[in-house]
């Protein structure tokens, strides 16, 4: 083995993986999806174009390869996602049946996304510190605030619903008026007069 082989395994590319991305409307504004044949991959808010191009081109990288274009496998996850984020959005569903593709987040911060995805209903909210006694790591309120802010499955993964112990709305990666208008569709929050 000479120098140059560890240098030239590590700068070998990804080898690619099959994935398709779609923008689908929303009342809070269009969200970028992503899904690969095991499921949903990412969202993202505010998926304007400049947005879009961005992700797009971090999932390029990270999957070896860009969206695919035709129908495939991670297509038909994009279609089931957009019908259950529009029937969420119009108040005709409340959980999600769509797989999910958790190979973007692991460690910590997947064990806290798979406890809240599964332990914190809609319609409810939950602490910071209370979700990290969840997951046995008492006084991690602030580790589960940074897990919060990688979640690459925003609304499906429902990070809007963990909020401060003293009821303040916390952070949120997608802005404090998604956050509220998510918890108001809810029904966490009163709607908001204008």
């Amino acid at each position: 083995m000479t120098d140059l082989e560890p240098a030239a395994a590590a700068a070998t590319p990804p080898r690619p993986q099959e994935w398709a991305w779609a923008t689908v409307g929303a009342p809070i504004g269009p969200l970028g999806i992503a899904a690969t044949p095991r499921g949903l991959l990412q969202v993202i808010f505010r998926a304007g174009a400049e947005e879009t191009e961005a992700a797009v081109a971090g999932l390029t990288r990270r999957m070896g390869t860009g969206p695919a274009s035709g129908p495939c496998a991670a297509r038909e996850i994009l279609d089931l996602a957009s019908a259950e984020l529009a029937a969420y959005f119009a108040g005709h569903r409340e959980t999600f049946s769509v797989p999910l593709d958790w190979s973007l987040i692991s460690g910590f911060n997947r064990r806290v996304l798979r406890e809240l995805a599964a332990g914190v209903p809609y319609g409810t909210a939950v602490s910071y510190q209370d979700l990290a006694d969840r997951v046995g790591e008492r006084g991690a309120a602030r580790a589960v605030g940074v897990a919060m802010g990688s979640n690459p499955l925003p609304v499906v993964v429902p990070c809007h619903r963990v909020i401060e112990s003293n009821g303040g709305l916390g952070g949120f990666g997608g802005g404090l008026e998604i956050k509220r208008a998510l918890l108001s569709l809810e029904g966490v929050l009163p709607e908001p007069l204008f």
